[in-house]
C-alpha cells in the first residue's frame, strides 16, 4: 500500500545530511520495505557550479547523482525500519550504474528506488532516475550495510599522567 502524501517523512527527518550535500529534495512516494519516488531539483546556485566560466558545460556531475539516488535508497531504508541500536547506515557499494543522458541546472529528477533484497545487516536496492519521461540514469544494484556506530568513532586516547612541574632542583646525568 502507497504511503498518502500527508504522512510522507521529511528528508531532513531521517537523513543526517545537510548542506549541501543533502541532495534530495522530497519524497513524493514511499512504500516502506518496498519502493520511494523521491525527487532532486537541480539549480545552477549549487555549490559546484561556483565560480565557473560562462563557456563551461553544466552538466550535473555523475558522482553526485549517484549520490542523490543514494541518499533516496538511504530514506528507503530508514523508513522501513529504524536503525539497530548503536548501528549506522553506510554506503558500500554500487555496480552498473549507467548514465544515459546528462542532467542539467533547471531540472527536475526523479529517482525511483527497489528493495531488491533485505539482509539482516545489509540491503540491496535497484532502479533509475528520470528527467520527465527520459530516463537519466539506472543503477543495476546498491548495496547499504548497517554497522556498529563504535566501529566508526576513533578510540580515544589512554588518559596521561601530567608530569610534575619543574623545581629547578632536578638534576641531569
Amino acid at each position: 500500500m502507497t504511503t498518502p502524501a500527508p504522512t510522507l517523512p521529511r528528508v531532513v527527518d531521517l537523513l543526517p545530511h545537510r548542506y549541501p550535500m543533502l541532495l534530495v529534495d522530497r519524497v513524493t512516494e514511499l512504500v516502506p520495505g518496498e519502493r520511494i519516488r523521491a525527487i532532486k531539483a537541480v539549480t545552477l546556485n549549487e555549490p559546484w557550479y561556483a565560480g565557473i566560466s560562462p563557456d563551461t558545460v553544466l552538466d550535473y556531475p555523475p558522482s553526485l547523482l549517484i549520490e542523490s539516488w543514494g541518499q533516496s535508497a538511504g530514506l528507503l531504508a530508514s523508513a522501513a525500519a529504524e536503525a539497530p541500536a548503536g548501528q549506522v547506515m553506510l554506503f558500500g557499494s554500487v555496480a552498473d550504474a549507467e548514465f544515459h543522458l546528462p542532467v542539467r541546472p533547471g531540472d527536475v529528477i526523479e529517482h525511483r528506488v527497489r528493495v531488491s533484497r533485505a539482509l539482516t545487516d545489509s540491503v540491496i536496492f535497484e532502479g533509475s532516475s528520470h528527467r520527465g519521461d527520459e530516463t537519466v540514469m539506472t543503477v543495476a544494484r546498491m548495496v547499504m550495510a548497517f554497522r556498529p556506530a563504535e566501529l566508526l568513532r576513533p578510540h580515544e586516547p589512554a588518559p596521561t599522567t601530567p608530569s610534575p612541574a619543574p623545581t629547578g632542583r632536578e638534576t641531569v646525568q
